[in-house]
């Protein structure tokens, strides 16, 4: 039985109503009519420039890994400037309202923030950094990067992952809209019980919460098996375990995680709504409800969530390190089981989010000791990343500087983690901004891994580098920015200050918040950086053209396409010999070698289902934030409808020809001899000409292979 409503309720439009609209708020007003006047912006240009049926045939319906990842990843770039952006209205109201004294404006008694609306910003803040930032990011890579290291020419599932790629769209628009309809929750990103029950809750806020966080769960969920069943099903002839790239294994690795975890986190959001659509008791105060069952279940996904993000971080340092060192990664072997093992003890940790909560010595010491495990393998992987630079030749270009940024912050966040994992010291700090400190530490370690793979990848992905002095320019403004926001707020952990002030009643920290407030400035510039970086690469884009190896010294299987890489990946699926098989054919001389016939290969075809289908989980979810009970009736029914039709339509896809698959070849080859000789006239070649491949099992191949072996038809 549906639960009576405080505020009033209509069959039409069940909560809405005008007063939910905040028009006359004046911070999200100006921001309302700067979003519809940049929005007719870009609908009016694509219209002038009849881009429509371009944007529909090529990105909006496709199936296209490479495509797909690319939206990821301008998902995840617009919600992370969306989530800095909150992080900047923190930091301002933090410095603006210390002390009695301070002033107060738009009906804030300190600050410009109210308590109310600080809350907001805060669990939004929270949300989108961590699931509609961090994580499309990445999912985003792994679309791109591992089919082709793994040799494949999709995906396992094309649709699939394009309904992934639209639903967690769907949870990006829910949370974006719940700024100008309605507010969003107040209860922090992981929400507390009871605080987030309809009682102590009223609002949509929490609703909000809940359905944005359900939709990208399933789309990762959705996401995870698709990537699983490419690994262990798609990989290339010879393409065995002992030879895939760590990219791969941390790939794999994280998938685990989130398709064992996530299911958590959806059950746990579905007793919240339970609890406040139902009338049920799963968290209440009282009525036979536990309030430890949600922390339990929240963060029984919430710390193995924590590793589905840095796994994947710990991937690309491991691809860019030993380019950049000319060398092979140090200690395969155990960079995989370190993966495999951080992804094991992840379940045996999540209690020590809740140290304080009297669950006793011995509950308490078991997964201080589990805690501090993770630290092995995480070691291992430090050191083997060290050894690798060790006497390697050394370039530090733009993607190297990210990435040894990305293992300095590791080694902060990791060694505060360890100090965290002691109860004795976690009592003390507990809830306070040093525990903040150590969360951003750990995330910045992914933000700037990140970066570097933007900056190394860009290039096999669009077939020209970023420029380099604009790149390096925003990574020291960033690292600047980064110092100045997490020092002081490390050493005010220390000195008291809670977590989740709207008011700082204690004007001895001001000194320290103001600090952090100049580091937020410095972070604003390097976002200019960002923005100068695109603008002047793609200005110059036709300079900074590459062949299939962008960098010379590249060393794994996506480096023996094309730049950029054509929508089929490989035209004959290439025969893995060794585990840098880049490197092991350089070496040989046969990284050139070009297939002597070509066959039919089988593609699949683009869908509008997808796309529809993330509309109407939006419109779905939406309905359910405001109880529009017959839309959701008429939503459910279509999702399921089209599911059914999709179902028995299937897709047949098509067929490349031989000859097409020949003549797209050539051209592709004429136009990287024609790159390369442009290179060489002006002098600028590749990073370095060193063979640094180390493998005493394979000899030299002693004569030129007539093609590659291992043909295959999958798509």
């Amino acid at each position: 039985m549906l639960v009576d409503l405080a505020g009033g309720w209509s069959p039409m439009l069940g909560r809405l109503a005008w007063s939910q609209i905040p028009y006359d708020n004046p911070i999200l007003a100006p921001l309302f009519v700067a979003v519809v006047i940049g929005a007719i912006l870009v609908l009016g240009l694509i219209t002038y420039y009849g881009k429509w049926t371009y944007l529909w045939k090529e990105w909006l319906t496709t199936v296209d890994h490479k495509k797909l990842g690319v939206m990821y990843i301008l998902i995840g770039l617009v919600m992370l400037f969306r989530g800095f952006i909150d992080g900047l209205m923190i930091r301002t109201q933090q410095a603006w309202g210390v002390g009695s004294h301070s002033s107060g404006v738009f009906g804030a008694l300190h600050g410009y923030l109210t308590p109310f609306h600080f809350g907001q910003v805060y669990s939004a803040h929270g949300v989108i950094m961590i699931l509609l930032a961090a994580t499309p990011l990445l999912v985003g890579f792994m679309n791109i990067i591992v089919p082709i290291q793994i040799g494949a020419r999709d995906m396992a599932y094309p649709y699939l992952n394009a309904l992934g790629l639209w639903i967690t769209a769907a949870a990006g628009a829910l949370i974006m809209i719940s700024l100008f309809v309605g507010d969003f929750a107040h209860n922090g990103w992981f929400g507390y019980a009871p605080i987030f029950e309809l009682q102590y809750s009223p609002g949509v806020g929490v609703d909000y919460w809940i359905w944005t966080m359900e939709l990208v769960a399933l789309g990762t969920t959705l996401g995870g098996i698709n990537i699983l069943a490419t690994i262990i099903k798609m990989r290339a002839p010879g393409m065995t375990w002992g030879r895939l790239p760590i990219f791969v294994w941390a790939t794999l690795s994280a998938n685990v995680i989130a398709l064992t975890s996530f299911p958590a986190l959806q059950v746990a959001l579905a007793l919240v709504a339970a609890d406040r659509y139902l009338g049920a008791h799963f968290f209440t105060a009282g009525l036979g409800g536990n309030l430890m069952l949600y922390t339990n279940l929240f963060w029984i996904w919430g710390h193995p969530e924590v590793y589905f993000v840095i796994l994947p971080a710990f991937g690309m340092m491991s691809e860019i390190f030993p380019t950049f060192s000319e060398k092979p990664l140090f200690g395969y072997i155990t960079m995989v089981l370190a993966s495999m093992a951080i992804a094991g003890v992840s379940w045996l940790v999540w209690l020590h989010h809740f140290f304080t909560m009297g669950a006793g010595p011995y509950v308490n010491s078991a997964f201080s000791v589990a805690t501090m495990l993770v630290g092995i393998p995480t070691g291992v992987k430090v050191f083997n990343w060290a050894f690798t630079m060790y006497r390697g030749r050394l370039t530090f270009n733009a993607a190297m500087l990210w990435a040894i940024g990305a293992l300095f912050l590791l080694l902060i966040g990791g060694l505060t983690g360890m100090m965290l994992a002691v109860p004795a010291i976690n009592y003390m700090v507990h809830n306070s901004v040093f525990v903040v400190a150590h969360f951003h530490s750990m995330l910045l370690t992914i933000v700037y891994a990140i970066f570097a793979s933007v900056i190394y990848w860009f290039p096999k992905v669009f077939g020209f580098k970023l420029d380099e002095f604009w790149a390096k320019t925003m990574f020291w403004l960033f690292s600047a920015g980064t110092a100045l926001v997490f020092v002081p707020m490390y050493m005010l952990g220390f000195m008291g200050m809670t977590r989740r002030l709207d008011y700082v009643f204690n004007t001895v920290w001001h000194p320290y918040l103001l600090v952090m407030e100049f580091g937020i400035a410095v972070y604003m510039l390097s976002v200019l950086a960002f923005f100068a970086l695109l603008y002047v690469s793609i200005r110059d884009h036709a300079k900074n053209q590459v062949g299939a190896d962008a960098w010379g010294t590249s060393r794994s299987l996506e480096w023996l396409t094309h730049s950029p890489v054509p929508f089929y990946n490989f035209a004959v699926l290439p025969h893995i010999s060794a585990r840098d098989e880049v490197a092991w054919r350089r070496d040989n001389g046969i990284d050139h070698v070009q297939p002597d016939h070509y066959e039919d290969i089988h593609m699949p075809n683009n869908t509008g289902v997808a796309i529809i289908l993330g509309g109407l989980t939006f419109v779905l979810g939406f309905a359910l934030v405001w109880r529009i009970w017959w839309l959701c009736a008429l939503t459910l029914l279509a999702i399921i409808a089209l599911v059914i039709y999709r179902s028995f339509k299937g897709d047949p896809g098509y067929i490349i020809t031989a000859a097409e698959l020949e003549k797209m070849e050539k051209e592709a080859m004429r136009r990287e001899a024609q790159v390369g000789k442009q290179r060489r006239q002006a002098g600028s070649g590749v990073l370095g000409e060193a063979i640094a491949y180390e493998r005493s099992d394979l000899p030299p191949l002693v004569s030129r292979p007539s093609s590659p072996v291992g043909l295959d038809h999958r798509s």
